[in-house]
């Protein structure tokens, strides 16, 4: 089965479904008691990779960016980047030759994992 067959499956069976965006794209919105707004989670194929990224933190955030580089560091798959207006991301990449459900499941689950640690850092700062 084809990397976007498997993420387009995965996704479709989650409980509130994804969008397509385009081909080899899509969007998912998390929503959950721990996640103190939804999480808009962006997944695509390119390059042989599957992409996800998701915004942790609008820009003006109180969190020390040394820390994002000290994450970067702690973290597997995951990563943290700040764009120029200063908002959070959290992207993650996966190569399509490892892409099966648990891998895909894996990989969301460390977006929303990172995304909350962000949030949580920034609300007790």
């Amino acid at each position: 089965m084809a990397a976007a067959d498997v993420v387009d499956a995965y996704l479709s069976a989650l409980p509130g479904g994804c969008r397509r965006l385009a081909k080899a794209e899509w969007g998912l919105t998390l929503s959950a008691e721990s996640l103190d707004e939804p999480l808009d989670i962006g997944l695509s194929i390119a390059d042989e990779l599957v992409r996800a990224k998701a915004p942790a933190l609008a820009a003006g955030a109180e969190l020390d960016p040394w820390m994002l580089l000290w994450w970067n560091r702690q973290t597997r798959l995951v990563r943290f980047a700040c764009t120029r207006s200063r908002e959070i991301w959290v992207h993650a990449d996966l190569p399509v030759a490892a892409v099966d459900e648990r891998t895909l499941d894996r990989l969301l689950g460390l977006v929303v994992e990172a995304a909350l640690a962000a949030r949580s850092r920034a609300r007790n700062a």
